[in-house]
C-alpha cells in the first residue's frame, strides 16, 4: 500500500512515491504528466502554482472547471474545494490564539466546552489537534452529509461515541477533531470560528479569493462584537467556483450535495491554487507569528516513541529523497488537493483539483519532484 493510500486510510506515512521518466526533464515533463491526466481522462481539472523564493516558477491551469460550458481552469481565479487543506489555515487561527493567550494547547477540550458529554478520559486541544484525542473519523454517511448545521449543533453526530482509545496512546487522523477545535475557538474567543479565521489569517494574507461555504442563517452563531465580513461563496466576485465531479466506471459525474460548513476547520474551506501558494509562502517569509510560536504546530508529534509525522494542523514529514517538508493532502466530496512547503528549498507547492480522490497522488509526487530537480539543476530561472 503507497503512502498516500495509508493517509486516506487515516494515517500520514513517512514518503510520498516518486516515478521517473527518461524521455522529459524540468517542466516540460511536468506539464506532460499533468496534461496526460486530462486527456486521459484521469480529472476533470487541476491548477497548479509553484513558488520559488516567493516568485512564480510554475503556474497553470489544465482541464476544466465545469465539462458541460467547457471553461478552462484558471489557477488565479478558479475555486475548489480544498477538503483537508483546510486543516493548515485553521491551525493557523488556532496558533494565533495562543499566542494572545486566548487557549492553552495543553488545557482541557472540557474548559471551553463543559457541556461537551464527559468520557472516560480527560484530552486536550493540543491532543485534537495532533490527532491523538481518540475521537472516531466518519462513518457511513457522514463523509457526505448534506444537512445544515452550524458548529456547535454538529456535534449530534458524534458527541455521545466512546473514545477509540485513551488519549495519547494512538494516533487517528479525523476531522472530527478540528470540529471541535473550531468549537472550543469560538467559545473561548466569543467570535464565529469562521470570523475569526477571516481577521486573523485571510485578511492579512490577502487570500481574497478562499472562502467558507455558505452560513445558514437559521442556525444561530455565537454573538461577536465584530464588524469582519466574512468572505462566503455568495459574494466570490471574479472568482470562479469550479464544478464538482466524482469518478466511476463510467466517467465524470456530479458529486452528490454536500454542506461543509459545520466541518470548515477540518476540510470545509474553498480556494484557488494561487491563494493556497501565498498562504505557504507566508510561512516561509515569516508573515505568520514567529519560529517559537510555530513550533509545536510544524513538529511532528511522537507516540509511543514513533513519530506521527503530523504536527498540529499540518502533516510534517520528508519526501522518498528526505526532503523536509510540510503542508498537507485533502479529498473530499468532488475535490483533492495537495499543498506542500519545502524550507530549505524555498519551494511552495499548490495543487487543487474538482474530484474526488482521482487516484493521482502517484503522478502528482512525480510532478513535485521533477520541479523541485529543475529548480536544483537552475533549470527555472
Amino acid at each position: 500500500m503507497n503512502p498516500i493510500t495509508k493517509y486516506l486510510k487515516n494515517l500520514f506515512a513517512k514518503q510520498r512515491l516518486l516515478g521517473e521518466d527518461p524521455s522529459l526533464s524540468g517542466l516540460a515533463k511536468a506539464n506532460t504528466l499533468l496534461a496526460k491526466l486530462i486527456s486521459e481522462k484521469r480529472v476533470p481539472g487541476l491548477a497548479i502554482t509553484v513558488l520559488q523564493s516567493g516568485k512564480t516558477a510554475f503556474q497553470k491551469g489544465f482541464g476544466h472547471s465545469d465539462l458541460d460550458t467547457k471553461t478552462r481552469i484558471d489557477p488565479k481565479r478558479t475555486v475548489f474545494r480544498i477538503a483537508s487543506v483546510s486543516k493548515p489555515i485553521a491551525a493557523t487561527a488556532l496558533a494565533y490564539m495562543v499566542a494572545d493567550g486566548v487557549i492553552d494547547l495543553d488545557t482541557s477540550f472540557y474548559q471551553y466546552v463543559p457541556y461537551y458529554p464527559q468520557k472516560k478520559y480527560d484530552f486536550t486541544i493540543r491532543q485534537l489537534a495532533g490527532h491523538t484525542a481518540g475521537l472516531r473519523g466518519y462513518q457511513g454517511i457522514e463523509y457526505g452529509l448534506n444537512k445544515p448545521y452550524h458548529i456547535k449543533e454538529s456535534i449530534v453526530l458524534f458527541k455521545e461515541d466512546p473514545l477509540l482509545f485513551e488519549p495519547g496512546t494512538d494516533y487517528n487522523y479525523n476531522s472530527y477533531d478540528w470540529v471541535l477545535l473550531s468549537l472550543a475557538m469560538q467559545e473561548a474567543s466569543g467570535i464565529p470560528f469562521e470570523k475569526y479565521v477571516q481577521e486573523k489569517v485571510l485578511d492579512p494574507l490577502q487570500m481574497r479569493h478562499t472562502f467558507a461555504p455558505l452560513c445558514h442563517t437559521e442556525v444561530q452563531a455565537p454573538s461577536a462584537n465584530t464588524t469582519t465580513q466574512v468572505n462566503t461563496v455568495s459574494d466570490v466576485g471574479e472568482a470562479q467556483i469550479a464544478t464538482f465531479y466524482s469518478k466511476n466506471k463510467l466517467g465524470f459525474r456530479k458529486a452528490i450535495p454536500v454542506d461543509n460548513f459545520y466541518k470548515l476547520a477540518g476540510g470545509g474551506y474553498l480556494s484557488t491554487s494561487e491563494d493556497i501558494a501565498r498562504f505557504g509562502q507566508a510561512y516561509l517569509n515569516g508573515e505568520v507569528l514567529n519560529e517559537s510560536a510555530l513550533a509545536p504546530f510544524l513538529t511532528a508529534e511522537t507516540v509511543q516513541g514513533k513519530s506521527t509525522y503530523y504536527g498540529l494542523g499540518w502533516q510534517v514529514s520528508e519526501d522518498a529523497k528526505g526532503r523536509k517538508y510540510y503542508g498537507h493532502v485533502g479529498n473530499g466530496v468532488g475535490g483533492y488537493s495537495n499543498f506542500f512547503v519545502y524550507p530549505k528549498e524555498q519551494l511552495v507547492f499548490s495543487i487543487l483539483m474538482n474530484c474526488t480522490d482521482p487516484k493521482i497522488q502517484d503522478v502528482l509526487d512525480t510532478v513535485v519532484e521533477v520541479i523541485i530537480s529543475a529548480v536544483s539543476e537552475d533549470l527555472i530561472s
